[in-house]
């Protein structure tokens, strides 16, 4: 088991996101962002100028946060897009010795009924997506985000049913603030742990995310760790109980909500509250009797 995070809520540029990392006396990182693009849009350049910082750091990447068929892309939009992604993270994931890959299931189509949403042609995709990795040997997981498989755990169930080589990252916050569509209007919010508990099979990997809906604003106010309604101590203690030796991956969307662009927070406090996220995180896990996990 190990901890680690999407450090690009820590800081735009590489040497932050290693300096976060190592405050914490972690050594890996999700990456997603560095200095604004995604690790798989860096340039040839820009992409080996971070692998030799990460080299000297002693930091690896466990984890591409790619976007690869993620909420910013529509089923009924040509495919092109994810598998040019795919195509540059593989290389690149070989490189840095990185075997997860997060994956989404393209954006839900809000102007279709849940049973109308061309899940044939996501599955398609997901498939051809899912043999390019497993090709590769490594391993795309799925995110419960705001896609497809999001939209609860039948869903997620049904792709990973039909989808060869498909495992999960199960993210405790997203169903917070996600409707349930399996549910009839006006649906509700869902359970992170009803969630959880139907997909545990299959959960390979962890996004540590917390929050609180607030109706009245009509959004979530993200919390720290175990202080939301994401049944985050519950969740991690059943991990623990069933010896999970996977990761759990901060992402705090406290600071910085990363769909929402830079918050304007100063970089210093933005680092502070990451690496106070992650002792809060870590003092969680000694509580339920890990405290030595790193």
């Amino acid at each position: 088991m190990y901890l680690t995070g999407f450090a690009d809520e820590a800081a735009r540029d590489i040497d932050a996101q290693i300096r976060a990392t190592l405050e914490l006396g972690w050594r890996s990182i999700e990456s997603r962002n560095i200095d604004g693009k995604n690790i798989h849009d860096l340039s040839d350049e820009d992409f080996e100028r971070v692998c030799d910082k990460l080299e000297r750091a002693g930091v690896s990447i466990n984890c591409f946060g790619s976007a690869i068929a993620n909420w910013g892309k529509r089923i009924d939009q040509p495919f092109e897009s994810s598998l040019a992604e795919a195509r540059r993270a593989i290389p690149r994931m070989q490189r840095l010795g990185t075997k997860l890959v997060r994956i989404m299931s393209f954006a839900i189509d809000k102007e279709r009924p849940a049973e109308q949403q061309l899940v044939d042609e996501r599955v398609r995709r997901l498939r051809e997506l899912c043999a390019m990795f497993g090709d590769a040997g490594l391993t795309p997981v799925h995110e419960n985000c705001m896609n497809y498989g999001g939209m609860g755990h039948g869903f997620t169930l049904e792709l990973v049913e039909r989808i060869p080589g498909l495992k999960l990252v199960f993210d405790t916050g997203n169903p917070v603030f996600a409707d349930d569509y399996a549910k009839p209007e006006p649906r509700p919010k869902q359970s992170s742990w009803e969630f959880y508990e139907n997909v545990r099979e299959h959960v390979a990997y962890v996004h540590i995310k917390d929050a609180i809906w607030d109706p009245d604003a009509n959004k979530p106010r993200f919390t720290f760790p175990g202080e939301g309604h994401g049944d985050v101590r519950r969740i991690v203690s059943d991990l623990l109980a069933k010896n999970y030796d996977g990761g759990f991956s901060m992402e705090p969307h406290m600071a910085v909500v990363f769909h929402e662009g830079d918050s304007g927070t100063e970089e210093q406090a933005r680092l502070e509250l990451y690496v106070e996220y992650g002792r809060r995180f870590m003092k969680l896990l000694g509580e339920l009797g890990r405290p030595e996990v790193r």
